[in-house]
């Protein structure tokens, strides 16, 4: 009885507020035009039979057709029947300055439709979605207003689509897999990732094996390129309490919403009042623009900065004996002693000491060891739940590297590999991060290696309730209380199996770096032989564009017969100097042996200069797939730096330094590979090169197959403007 007096209550109260807002709240027109603050880019809002729907122009062409918005919800939808209540708009001109970042003024300029909505049933419930239209970007996020009729609820299905005008070309990489955000990227139309997705079609999905499962989504960022010549990136922004968004193709060139679920099978458990992520689609008819923008608008799309002294945020260059591990010189087993023998224990006091001399040697700032702390074994994954996150192992002597390394003026990177056991690192993280602080180690790389892309989630008792996504809410809620507990202990952040990037650390700058996608370790045992070419240059237009990637850039030592006979690094070793402009991250490691970095000392002189905090960066040309070139100003001075890179063909190009500052002379410092270079052939040749230029200058780069340039530009000296060099 009680039970049906609730329910004739909310049918009278839904009743209600349906007749008061049809006698007080007159319904606004129903198409709603937002436009960019240069007009290029105009957003409409539609209702339709009370089904709303938004569609994009660019310059007066469309962008994107009309697309669906909307949700399912365990009780109900929220995608018709809808009645547009009020509009709101507004406008936004600010420019705020990164702690950090690839620039250091950011511009936050944008026109803003919010639409407030209500459902014509008996519930009455409101959805408000807020439009935001930048000048090369358009984004909306939902909102559910506190309301009677809408208060704890589980979302099944978001409607979300990016509808495209024509069978577009798709950079993309599948979603749902094992190490999802580790694959390969290819390159075709959306016609034939719908048919690679029609294929998935009827087939049940492996569950926690699903590593032989066809394609059913993609991930973001999404970079599309028309034929008539725009450039479109799918992403989203302010990643927080909710699940992160996959992309599956469907028919007419169309991409919906793809939530990662709970193990139930709920997509979002939340409640009112509640926002959604952003939903961010970059259009220009300028690659450049896409490049060099589309992180800094995922970051507006952030709130600001919740730590009020970032003094202690310091961006870095490191090292550590991460990639002697990955080729088999050093070991995680503790069973196996040593230092230099290719079964030896890396993570010993000796060693550690030797790393953090060449640490302070050549001026960087930190030394990563893994392995350092006690659980590690054999099959560690296995073990994972053993790991100690603050017992060092018995031949690392912890107090005494940290006041050795910090004697040298180096800091430790402590290294909390979770195995993907999150109920033991959750039980240990806040004694781990408060230990850092005592003993002055201000950095920790995480990781998650284990049953990808799922982590198993247990309840208070240790009882196995089900697999979660690492892109899923459990994970976001995870995520991002790792970030705020390392804020509190003043710890900055390297997270590797990361959840993706979608701007946060303007929110949480110490959350400085991350994985998310094929790095260089893959070069060190990946059975299919290691990247491709073709794979450096893709992560420009894909990865990057969320935001920082610790890919470990800098081997130049491409070849190691000695530690893998099948594996090798597919670039010549100037590529891997032109990274470090390319790939941007504020914590960058020199991943090489620092026996090869003595051995080409001359080369290794580009990686002490390069800076890793930018006062600005520029496209200055590229191609998807094909090649890129990227010119950064160093935070702080005068010095640029210029990054080229291509695919396995040769390159030749003129770059004009229009961009230098007027009547200023300067030395181009060329690093550049040799004539005969060829990543395949001859990867290990180069010449080094000095000239003077200045911003009527154009430079002709030549780079090899699977090859590039790195350029350091600095202000001449009287005596080198006479030398005429």
């Amino acid at each position: 009885m009680k039970s049906l007096r609730s329910l004739i209550g909310t049918l009278i109260t839904g009743l209600f507020l349906t007749v008061i807002s049809s006698l007080f709240v007159a319904p606004v027109s129903a198409d709603q035009i937002v436009t960019s603050p240069n007009k290029n880019l105009s957003l409409t809002f539609s209702l339709t039979d009370g089904t709303p729907a938004y569609s994009v122009n660019f310059k007066g062409r469309p962008a994107l057709l009309t697309s669906a918005l909307g949700f399912e919800l365990k009780d109900g939808a929220l995608k018709n029947n809808f009645i547009l209540l009020k509009t709101d708009t507004a406008s936004k001109d600010k420019t705020w300055t990164q702690p950090w970042g690839e620039q250091r003024e950011v511009r936050n300029h944008y026109n803003e439709l919010t639409v407030t909505l209500q459902q014509t049933n008996a519930a009455a419930r409101q959805l408000k979605i807020i439009f935001r239209v930048f000048n090369d970007a358009i984004a909306f996020r939902y909102e559910w207003p506190e309301q009677p009729n809408l208060k704890h609820f589980d979302i099944m299905n978001e409607l979300t689509e990016f509808v495209l005008p024509s069978d577009a070309m798709a950079l993309w990489q599948p979603a749902f897999r094992p190490q999802a955000s580790e694959q390969l990227y290819s390159h075709t139309r959306l016609s034939e990732l719908l048919r690679q997705t029609k294929l998935a079609q009827g087939d049940a999905y492996a569950g926690d094996n699903p590593q032989h499962d066809p394609v059913k989504a993609v991930t973001t960022p999404l970079t599309l390129q028309t034929d008539d010549g725009l450039y479109l990136v799918i992403h989203e922004a302010d990643l927080t309490d909710y699940a992160g968004m996959e992309l599956k193709p469907e028919a007419n060139n169309t991409l919906k919403c793809d939530l990662a679920p709970w193990s139930d099978g709920v997509l979002v458990k939340t409640a009112a009042p509640a926002v959604s992520p952003w939903r961010l689609v970059m259009i220009s008819d300028k690659l450049s623009d896409i490049v060099q923008d589309t992180s800094a608008t995922t970051l507006n799309l952030n709130p600001p900065s919740r730590i009020a002294d970032t003094s202690w945020i310091q961006p870095g260059k490191f090292i550590g004996i991460w990639w002697g591990m990955h080729l088999g010189k050093y070991t995680w087993d503790p069973s196996k002693l040593g230092e230099e023998s290719t079964d030896g224990l890396g993570a010993t006091t000796e060693n550690t000491r030797r790393y953090i001399d060449f640490a302070s040697k050549y001026g960087f700032s930190s030394v990563l060891i893994e392995g350092w702390n006690k659980g590690w074994a054999h099959d560690w994954v296995a073990h994972a739940a053993e790991f100690s996150f603050t017992e060092p192992n018995a031949q690392f002597d912890l107090l005494g590297l940290t006041a050795y390394a910090h004697s040298k003026g180096v800091d430790l990177i402590s290294h909390h590999e979770t195995g993907a056991v999150i109920t033991n690192y959750e039980a240990q993280v806040e004694a781990a991060f408060a230990q850092c602080e005592r003993l002055g180690i201000h950095h920790v790389k995480t990781g998650y290696v284990g049953n990808e892309p799922r982590v198993k989630r247990y309840d208070t008792n240790g009882v196995y309730i089900g697999s979660e996504y690492l892109d899923g809410q459990y994970m976001v809620r995870h995520y991002r209380m790792v970030a705020v507990l390392a804020a509190k202990y003043h710890i900055m952040l390297d997270a590797h199996e990361p959840i993706k990037d979608t701007g946060e650390q303007r929110t949480w700058p110490n959350f400085m770096s991350r994985e998310g996608a094929r790095g260089q370790e893959y070069n060190a045992w990946s059975p299919d032989g290691g990247n491709p070419p073709n794979h450096d240059v893709n992560l420009v237009f894909t990865r990057f564009l969320s935001g920082p990637f610790d890919f470990t850039p800098g081997v130049i030592q491409v070849t190691y017969p000695q530690y893998k006979k099948n594996n090798r690094v597919h670039t010549t070793s100037v590529k891997q100097l032109a990274m470090y402009v390319d790939f941007y991250s504020p914590l960058e490691m020199a991943a090489d042996l620092p026996e090869n970095y003595e051995k080409y000392r001359d080369l290794f002189q580009f990686i002490i200069d390069v800076p890793t905090d930018w006062e600005k960066s520029l496209m200055l040309n590229g191609d998807i797939g094909e090649y890129v070139t990227l010119a950064r100003k160093e935070r702080g001075g005068d010095d640029w730096f210029i990054g080229s890179m291509t695919n396995e063909k040769r390159r030749d190009y003129g770059i004009a330094l229009n961009f230098l500052d007027a009547g200023k002379t300067y030395v181009a410092e060329i690093y550049r590979d040799a004539d005969d270079a060829d990543w395949q052939t001859n990867p290990i040749a180069y010449k080094i090169e000095k000239k003077l230029v200045t911003s009527e200058s154009t430079l002709s780069l030549h780079l090899a197959p699977g090859g590039g340039e790195a350029i350091r530009l600095k202000p001449a000296t009287a005596e080198e403007e006479a030398s005429r060099l």
